[in-house]
């Protein structure tokens, strides 16, 4: 199954992947070192490197799983953004205070909602997918229904989305 992605989230999860595979070497050198310390059962240093070692290898089977089936969509090439998409940036306000935010639509693994990056399968992604500007979105959150609507919609594209994806 294909995972949207948008550039800077699939650049982002390279970037910790090459970093994880760059920490190999160091953990094969912790782990000889602790091995040069004798008796491997009562070895704390050893137990360590190899536990560290086996978390390195999951994260990087995990990301390279991930970018393999990574759906990159470009906000640039985005040309109907008159509906809430996935990659678009979108502005809201809550109905009942009045105050706006702005989101971008983004996929599950680039979430981050202090940086106003919203996962297509949130409750707030999901409800705001498909709609257009004057829409009201309508949310079932922990503390109640929340309404937001549709202020703007565009494409929000930073610079540091700028990268080439292979």
């Amino acid at each position: 199954m294909r995972r949207p992605m948008t550039p800077r989230g699939y650049a982002a999860m390279r970037k910790e992947l090459m970093r994880l595979k760059g920490l190999r070497p160091e953990i094969a050198n912790q782990i000889e070192v602790a091995r040069g310390h004798g008796d491997l059962s009562e070895n704390g240093d050893y137990d360590a490197a190899k536990e560290r070692s086996g978390m390195v290898e999951a994260k990087i089977r995990d990301l390279e799983g991930k970018l393999a089936v990574a759906d990159i969509i470009d906000p640039r090439r985005i040309s109907d953004t008159t509906r809430v998409v996935f990659g678009l940036t979108v502005v809201i306000e809550d109905v009942e205070s009045g105050d706006s935010r702005r989101l971008s639509i983004v996929g599950e693994d680039e979430s981050d909602v202090d940086q106003g990056l919203v996962s297509v399968a949130a409750p707030l992604g999901r409800a705001l997918i498909g709609k257009e500007v004057g829409d009201i979105a309508r949310v079932n959150a922990p503390g109640g229904a929340k309404e937001f609507e549709v202020i703007e919609i565009l494409v929000d594209y930073r610079e540091e989305e700028a990268v080439e994806v292979d």
